[in-house]
């Protein structure tokens, strides 16, 4: 998947020519991943329901004289595109491997420290190694051992 419009195609969220005569619609691609698309489909009813922003871009397309089928397909088809810019787009991740050094030269034990923070030790461990994520387990960490 290079391209957001065949990710939308994959979720079966792909606008395809339903034209005959003088009208000119789409209608949604009966092919794809039916799971993805009923999760689409209820992810845009929600919104529907929840969403000022998105009851105000219905509001507008009912005036314009769309469906409420019709506004369905647009909102999933804009939903599969958010999703695959989250998919898509890189994020930095910190790296939190520093305070292993800093604990072994203050000769804190893996022990202490999961005690002091009502973890088992495995969790400080992975969390040290990098396996594991927890950003406020690793902030308060150390914190800790720079208070230590």
């Amino acid at each position: 998947m290079r391209t957001e419009a065949a990710f939308a195609a994959l979720r079966g969220a792909a606008p395809v020519p339903a034209s005959s005569g003088r009208t000119n619609r789409h209608r949604l691609s009966r092919g794809g991943d039916r799971a993805a698309n009923a999760a689409l489909y209820r992810i845009a009813l929600v919104r529907i329901s929840s969403d000022s922003r998105t009851r105000e871009h219905v509001a507008r397309q009912t005036d314009a004289g769309r469906t409420k089928k019709e506004i369905i397909r647009l909102l999933k088809r804009a939903i599969a595109r958010e999703m695959f810019r989250c998919l898509t787009t890189t994020v930095t991740v910190p790296g939190i491997t520093d305070p292993r050094p800093l604990r072994q030269s203050k000769n804190i034990t893996l022990t202490a420290v999961a005690q002091h923070f009502g973890v088992w030790p495995t969790t400080i461990s992975t969390l040290e190694r990098g396996i594991r994520r927890d950003d406020d387990l690793a902030n308060a960490y150390r914190d800790w051992l720079t208070a230590a």
